[in-house]
């Protein structure tokens, strides 16, 4: 698809269909096509078995679709089918990581100031429990990322850069391409917390050369308790069990056990077949629409937003005042109105959910003095006209506090 059709796009969400909803909270969790909807119920309908134990006609259709998923993933990142680990969330894939990667005590770990607490509590856990140094690169003040800042805390003690591809606060995206460099150079291995990132615009982790990245299902179409951890083979196959288990074993005895190979070893217990399936179908779908496309949509509906934006007395924007620096997201505050309130209006007065308080990035706004803001995140079904009415709203609100 050469460019996207948005009015055909809304077509294939249901509660699009029977409200009038202007959804902008897409940074916390997107609204689902019925092709996904429609995934999982043919799970449920017409195979609701367990895949890997059961050699019976139903077992065989698990297996036939969540290895369908896989290479569907795979493709999606330029991965190979193996390297794709199925989890719940990007928080499960990087907390797997933190208690798996063999990081001893004086070992560093880098992160950046604007990291969610999925990618900053579990190396605070392990400077805690393990004697592990976490230390963090300041952005500059528009939210970017400064290289000089990162290049000057590398040394041979850091064995790990675990930093946020595009951030959930601003929408503003790291040059990841240097930093895996910079880091690969001093012999430090790289996560890449894609959450924000993988529903927005293309990855290919073979061009980028990154070692780990994690995103989740629920950000990207797909059903929430979904995610995906991926890493390079080699470096998979020396990590031990996250969770053992059923699925994670081949075979056992009352003394010893054989790991299973990546990566069923890191998927432990029955797993959520109908929401791997469903996800298959969320990524079939973006792919089909194009990242690129994508991107292109959600900046163009910045722009709006932005600009209408900078008219609002009283209105400031967390992060760079250049849109196309934020990607699909404007983070906000509203002078003497709490951004709580703000969402609370804008739901009552005229149906529009965004999202408001801390966005699981409290550490940033802590050492900022601020409680929180107002963020509007855009995706695939939102329209101009949607962003006009958000904007006519913010202004309603705007003349309530002079």
């Amino acid at each position: 698809m050469s460019k996207m059709d948005v009015e055909k796009i809304r077509q294939d969400f249901p509660i699009l269909q029977k409200s009038n909803l202007i959804y902008f909270d897409n940074a916390c969790v997107t609204l689902k096509p019925r092709q996904v909807i429609e995934a999982l119920n043919r799970y449920y309908n017409d195979f609701p078995s367990c895949a890997g134990r059961s050699s019976h006609r139903l077992g065989r259709m698990v297996d036939e679709e969540v290895d369908k998923a896989r290479e569907v993933a795979a493709r999606f990142f330029n991965a190979k089918a193996k390297e794709m680990i199925f989890t719940r969330n990007t928080t499960e894939a990087i907390n797997l990581l933190a208690h798996t990667l063999p990081l001893k005590a004086g070992d560093r770990v880098l992160t950046t100031d604007k990291e969610h607490n999925s990618n900053l509590v579990p190396w605070l856990i392990a400077a805690s429990t393990r004697g592990v140094k976490h230390e963090t690169v300041m952005s500059n003040p528009d939210g970017t990322f400064n290289l000089d800042n990162f290049r000057a805390k590398m040394d041979k003690s850091t064995k790990l850069v675990s930093m946020v591809y595009t951030s959930n606060l601003d929408g503003v995206t790291n040059p990841a391409r240097e930093i895996i460099k910079i880091a690969h150079d001093h012999g430090a291995h790289v996560l890449l917390d894609a959450a924000q990132t993988a529903p927005h615009r293309p990855i290919d982790v073979r061009a980028l050369d990154v070692d780990f990245l994690a995103c989740s299902g629920h950000k990207m179409l797909g059903p929430s308790g979904t995610g995906i951890l991926y890493g390079k083979a080699a470096l998979l196959e020396n990590l031990p069990h996250y969770i053992a288990g059923g699925g994670t074993v081949i075979d056992s005895t009352y003394e010893s056990f054989k790991p299973e190979k990546v990566p069923e070893r890191f998927e432990a217990g029955l797993q959520d077949y109908a929401g791997i399936i469903g996800l298959g179908a969320a990524l079939q779908y973006l792919s089909k629409l194009g990242l690129q496309n994508v991107e292109k949509h959600e900046s163009d509906l910045n722009r709006t937003m932005t600009e209408g934006i900078s008219n609002i007395k009283g209105l400031s924007i967390i992060g760079s005042a250049d849109s196309s620096l934020r990607g699909g997201i404007v983070s906000f505050n509203l002078n003497g109105i709490d951004s709580h309130e703000v969402a609370m209006l804008l739901d009552r007065n005229a149906n529009i959910a965004i999202r408001s308080g801390a966005h699981c990035v409290h550490s940033w706004f802590n050492a900022h003095g601020m409680k929180g803001s107002a963020r509007a995140s855009l995706y695939i079904y939102n329209t101009r006209e949607e962003c006009n009415i958000f904007l006519e709203q913010l202004k309603k609100i705007a003349a309530l506090v002079k």
